[in-house]
């Protein structure tokens, strides 16, 4: 163990429990240290102006350009050109009446009018509300009336939902603008309504003539409220600082030249996560600090690799959901690729993987393999991705190990939070010891653990478990109108994040467990729910799977999304045959998939109270058009429970 490289330095020591409070673990730092910020960046408004001054005519922008009514190359806006834009459309909002501090929402896809929109924002000091209808029908009218938006941008397919929050909105929203253009019937709708709305050519010319001081802003100043889903109740609006993007920018900056991986104005980016989400939003800002490019996909999930082979990104960030998709892509491909193939590929997989564990860097464990069987895999995502990062959710162990082998790049897996503003873990390249964790700290934030004694998570024990506890600027402002909930969370500069996690030898953090996602059976046993979904989670057969148990009853249940590829070549292999739909009828597959369950329990030691006793197959994933989960891919457990309730109950009839 004398030789394991840690990644963290102690700064304070741990606090025993005293007075009923819970014992709390060491604080701990990264040892690429603190990373102050660039003289004279007090705001995102600075990130974006500073690279216009020293990187006038990079391309910063692009679209896939149509021609012939096919999708051909990306053209692009220069920053000089979008910096031009966005003065126009900052004198614009301005001559609409909205000074510094308004609210300004933005409710579309990615685009260049989103981006152009934002930084027209940090211009003059308002706030930048995302507006998305993924949090629910009514969310956009919650977040336009709870923030009090005065102005929204919108795509132009959008538009019809933004009448669809009028009445209630009326008395905040004064003028829309689309991002394209307006039709002579929502001229009338609007008309109607009361509220003025501008097409984006018209909106441009606006505030010809006129000049407006730009207000000076400060880092304290909030340029964002993000609206974050939840798994309970309203949305809440996450107050993000200048200063806390600044912050995290300036840590991720420090974080990448520790691991020689640094940003530079060659760096491309595919803008494709939703920027109304933190992780989008940090990234893209710090790929602006360098100048560097940002091209858009064109919305369709399904022609994302696509756009990938176009655009030649460098950087990829992904949601273990995309990640899946591509792994699930590859492995079919090379299955149906041919024995030979198979076995050529198995030999090149198993040797590389070998010399990575054994410490070799990625480039260098088995360059031969790389170039002629691998190569394929690169070109795949363009031919020219270096760095490959997950956040949102948990990416599985063999997902991940799969593609640091075969996509020749490095894969990390991020953590944090909307109100850490974004990456506050971020694992290590080259470090497969780190493989299932989410990395040490980054710079400029402080992490420590909280014992959970009524879960039985010691942060002082040998191995120390307990809820991750973050501090420093990263942190969020508090939660708009909602001083209660931010007291909840945010006690003496520590946010409590309600995530379990286990520091390891190496200084990286690993999530074990969600605080609050704890039940008691019958027989008076507790359960952690989330920890055993990820244990669950580890069987091929499945691709998610929701537990359930309650204290009324004395064994746990389960709802899966079973693989399609598995159980069609399972039930070809037994004799079954029909349509996935019907097969995940079948009382043969069902009991397959149980096996399999039980199997994996066996295997990682489970207690008896915590293997699962019956099982529902549902074909269709777990989706948001059901509220079943939230964007960012977190079960939202009531409403699970509510939508599977006959189909639960049916299961504990059975036994």
């Amino acid at each position: 163990m004398a030789n394991i490289k840690r990644y963290i330095v102690q700064v304070e020591p741990a606090k025993p429990s005293e007075d009923g409070k819970p014992a709390m673990g060491p604080v701990y730092r990264s040892t690429f240290g603190v990373e102050p910020h660039i003289p004279g960046m007090e705001s995102c408004w600075d990130i974006f102006r500073m690279s216009v001054e020293k990187y006038p005519d990079n391309p910063m922008l692009g679209h896939r350009e149509i021609v012939d009514g096919k999708h051909g190359d990306y053209v692009w806006l220069t920053y000089k050109q979008v910096y031009d834009m966005v003065m126009k459309v900052g004198n614009a909002i301005r001559s609409c009446g909205v000074e510094k501090g308004g609210r300004c929402g933005i409710y579309g896809a990615n685009s260049e009018g989103w981006i152009i929109s934002m930084e027209a924002c940090n211009a003059q000091g308002l706030y930048c509300v995302p507006l998305y209808d993924t949090l629910g029908a009514s969310a956009v009218e919650f977040v336009i009336c709870h923030a009090e938006v005065s102005i929204v941008f919108s795509e132009e397919k959008k538009i019809t939902e933004v009448f669809k929050t009028f009445p209630k909105t009326a008395e905040y929203v004064k003028t829309i603008v689309s991002f394209g253009k307006v039709t002579s019937e929502q001229r009338e709708e609007a008309a109607k309504l009361g509220v003025a709305i501008y097409s984006w050519d018209e909106f441009l010319v606006l505030g010809d003539g006129k000049h407006y001081e730009l207000p000076v802003k400060k880092k304290s100043d909030i340029c964002t409220i993000m609206y974050t889903s939840g798994t309970t109740g309203d949305p809440k609006g996450v107050l993000i600082s200048n200063n806390s993007i600044v912050t995290i920018v300036a840590a991720v900056n420090r974080f990448l030249q520790g691991v020689n991986e640094p940003l530079t104005v060659n760096d491309v980016y595919l803008s494709y996560l939703p920027l109304a989400h933190i992780f989008d939003r940090i990234i893209e800002e710090c790929f602006i600090s360098h100048g560097a490019q940002i091209g858009f996909w064109r919305g369709d999930v399904k022609l994302l690799v696509e756009d990938i082979g176009v655009l030649k990104p460098t950087v990829l960030c992904a949601v273990p959901r995309v990640l899946d998709r591509i792994y699930s892509g590859l492995t079919q491909k090379i299955s149906s690729g041919g024995f030979l193939k198979n076995i050529l590929f198995n030999v090149a997989y198993s040797y590389k993987l070998l010399g990575m564990n054994n410490g070799h860097k990625h480039e260098e464990a088995a360059p031969l393999f790389d170039k002629f069987v691998f190569d394929k895999v690169k070109q795949g995502l363009g031919g020219k991705v270096r760095l490959i990062l997950s956040g949102a959710a948990p990416l599985a162990n063999h997902v991940e190990s799969y593609l640091k082998v075969v996509t020749c790049s490095h894969v990390l897996q991020g953590y944090g939070l909307t109100e850490t503003c974004a990456g506050s873990f971020v694992s290590i390249p080259n470090e497969q010891t780190m493989l299932g964790t989410v990395g040490p700290p980054v710079p400029n934030v402080d992490a420590r653990l909280e014992s959970v004694p009524e879960m039985g998570y010691d942060a002082l024990s040998s191995t120390p478990r307990g809820e991750i506890c973050i501090r420093g600027e990263t942190l969020f402002s508090g939660y708009y109108k909602r001083e209660d909930l931010t007291k909840e969370v945010l006690v003496d500069g520590w946010f409590h994040t309600g995530d379990i996690g286990e520091w390891q030898p190496n200084g990286a953090m690993k999530i074990v467990d969600r605080k609050k996602n704890i039940f008691k059976l019958a027989q008076g046993e507790y359960v952690a729910v989330e920890n055993l979904e990820n244990i669950y989670g580890l069987v091929a057969a499945i691709d998610s799977i929701w537990v359930y148990g309650n204290s009324f009853e004395s064994y746990l249940v389960a709802v899966v999304n079973p693989n399609m590829q598995a159980i069609e070549s399972w039930s070809n292999e037994n004799g079954l045959s029909g349509d996935f739909h019907s097969l995940c009828q079948t009382e043969k597959v069902k009991e397959y998939i149980l096996g399999e369950l039980s199997k994996i329990g066996k295997e990682k030691k489970l207690k008896g109270f915590e293997i699962i006793r019956a099982v529902h197959l549902d074909p269709v994933p777990f989706d948001m058009d059901r509220d079943l989960i939230t964007p960012t891919f977190k079960k939202k457990r009531p409403q699970m429970l509510k939508y599977y309730q006959n189909i639960v109950d049916s299961m504990y009839k059975k036994k």
